[in-house]
């Protein structure tokens, strides 16, 4: 495999980059971006380089950072770098460190794209990735869009070495004599896509030694037929949504009767507001039951609701308490732009009780069933963990410099009517863990 022709022929192909562009290349180090900088370079596109170094592996990542220099130098091409304070992020956010690092090196991106003119900024992502994606996404519960792998492009970027394995990338490092770093981290199974990667992925690959090209084939195959049915749901929306005074109404009468409602129902919902697939079904259970008024259903943006069997979408107003109920055994909940994810513990699986402020630890057993996650509300109190006395949450906002749009996100975990957690900030001491704790609920909040 001749991997600088077929680059090339990929970028013509799918009209990813023209000659005059201006391409922002993002290289950490490893060897698919160095591989990634060499073949622009090599094709004679006129490139700059940008790495971010998210200070999380102490030498490693200065090492990392290093080498990028001297190779953009090498090659004569601008270099940009950039040193995040990724941890400080996450515990003012409350976000992943895989969630807080996207934000920030996108952000970053765009923020050179616009000074320096880029028109095209270039991931070197490949279809190894994009297998891993589809089982990351296959073993946590997805519809068919989340079995179409990583896109190729979507606005100005790309992913121009999706044609390749990494076998393919690392071949070409060899014979290019191309230095490149390994990141540590990706020897790890503690995350779930080295678990694929080092451990489901070559257990296949010994059934079926043509499995990365048999993969490539079917999400492709997966990715046409998610095209077509969003051409198909366009068409279904044309016809069976109506707005009116800012609220859209999804008519369950107009869907044909031929197609499968509950699939209708989560592609027009998800497609046009971003709600989650356990959402759509809640909602479609209630709508089936006629149990749903009164109920609302939340994506991150919007609120819906059951009237006369219809849906009516809106977005959230501002004094929407956005209120969920929590069943027992729920793995997760959405509120706001976050996701709580509940995890139920023996104490003696827990490590240690000294946890990020996005993480709560509490005492499963003094816990009343169903939960409710609420925006906080005047008058509401708590008894902060370490604390013997009562405090009302504006206050103890107000005491931790709570900037006014935070508050207005600001959510609580109740059992019945007492907080349980000031979400992503502190849990009530009433529920903390003590010598007598038998059962944890671990609850962890992520940035969705």
């Amino acid at each position: 495999m001749n991997l600088l022709d077929n680059f090339q022929r990929y970028i013509r192909r799918n009209e990813l980059a023209a000659p005059e562009d201006f391409i922002l290349l993002t290289v950490s180090g490893g060897v698919d971006s160095m591989v990634m900088l060499s073949l622009f370079v090599r094709s004679g596109y006129r490139v700059g380089v940008a790495h971010c170094n998210f200070q999380l592996r102490g030498v490693e990542s200065e090492e990392d950072e290093e080498l990028v220099r001297r190779e953009a130098e090498k090659y004569g091409v601008p270099w940009y770098n950039k040193r995040f304070d990724t941890k400080g992020e996450m515990e003012r956010t409350g976000e992943s460190m895989e969630m807080a690092a996207r934000r920030l090196r996108y952000a970053w991106f765009d923020e050179l794209s616009r000074e320096h003119g880029y028109t095209v900024v270039a991931i070197a992502h490949h279809i190894d990735d994009s297998i891993e994606t589809f089982f990351i996404n296959l073993l946590r519960g997805t519809g068919l869009r989340g079995l179409t792998g990583i896109t190729t492009h979507a606005g100005k970027l790309i992913r121009p070495l999706m044609f390749a394995s990494r076998k393919d990338i690392l071949e070409y490092a060899v014979a290019q004599h191309i230095p490149y770093r390994e990141d540590s981290s990706n020897r790890s199974t503690k995350y779930l896509r080295n678990k694929i990667r080092l451990g489901l992925v070559p257990r296949i690959k010994e059934i079926s030694p043509k499995f990365t090209d048999l993969m490539r084939q079917n999400i492709g195959r997966l990715t046409d037929a998610q095209l077509f049915i969003n051409h198909g749901i366009q068409r279904i929306r044309e016809e069976v949504i109506t707005t009116e005074n800012g609220i859209d109404t999804i008519h369950i009468d107009r869907i044909d009767r031929a197609f499968p409602l509950n699939f209708v129902i989560f592609e027009l919902l998800n497609s046009t507001y971003s709600f989650k697939g356990d959402v759509s079904d809640a909602l479609v259970r209630a709508l089936e039951q006629n149990s749903g008024t009164g109920k609302r259903f939340y994506s991150k943006s919007h609120v819906a609701y059951i009237d006369r069997g219809r849906i009516m979408v809106t977005p959230i107003p501002a004094d929407d308490p956005c209120q969920v109920q929590v069943e027992a055994g729920a793995p997760r909940c959405y509120c706001g732009n976050s996701v709580l994810y509940f995890e139920l513990r023996d104490i003696d699986d827990i490590q240690g009780f000294g946890v990020p402020e996005h993480i709560a630890q509490v005492d499963a057993d003094k816990l009343k069933y169903p939960l409710t996650v609420r925006r906080w509300q005047e008058g509401d109190w708590f008894i902060p963990y370490g604390m013997s006395g009562r405090k009302k949450v504006s206050d103890y906002l107000i005491d931790h410099k709570v900037p006014l749009p935070e508050k207005a996100r600001q959510f609580v975990l109740l059992s019945g009517d007492e907080i349980v957690w000031l979400v992503g900030r502190r849990i009530d001491d009433r529920y903390r863990l003590t010598a007598e704790t038998e059962n944890v609920l671990r609850i962890t909040k992520e940035i969705i």
